[in-house]
């Protein structure tokens, strides 16, 4: 979609949208929605609702960054700890690696 051509109170609507899915556990839309409007945000013309956009970009920037940071620690820990982790780690886990008793 090309966002030169949408009117601006429809990319705010947009982004508002995509910032507003990302709390629904959806990290990528706040990852899409920044990439997506950054240019529209930060090197466009002025206009009135550039500085709500500017916001939503900002903030869904930072839950992407936040979300994804949490979940590669999450990933790192579990990954590095499954087998002294025990019991626990089976019953959390879908496949059970072999090779480690």
């Amino acid at each position: 979609m090309d966002l030169s051509k949408m009117p601006n109170e429809k990319k705010l609507y947009l982004c508002k949208w995509y910032f507003r899915g990302g709390f629904a556990m959806l990290p990528f839309l706040w990852a899409v929605n920044a990439i997506w409007f950054a240019k529209e945000a930060f090197s466009a013309p002025h206009y009135d609702e550039q500085k709500q956009i500017r916001r939503y970009v900002i903030f869904s920037g930072l839950g992407a960054v936040l979300w994804f940071a949490g979940l590669l620690a999450w990933i790192i820990t579990f990954q590095t700890q499954r087998a002294a982790w025990g019991e626990f780690a089976d019953s959390i886990s879908y496949i059970i690696p072999t090779g480690i008793p």
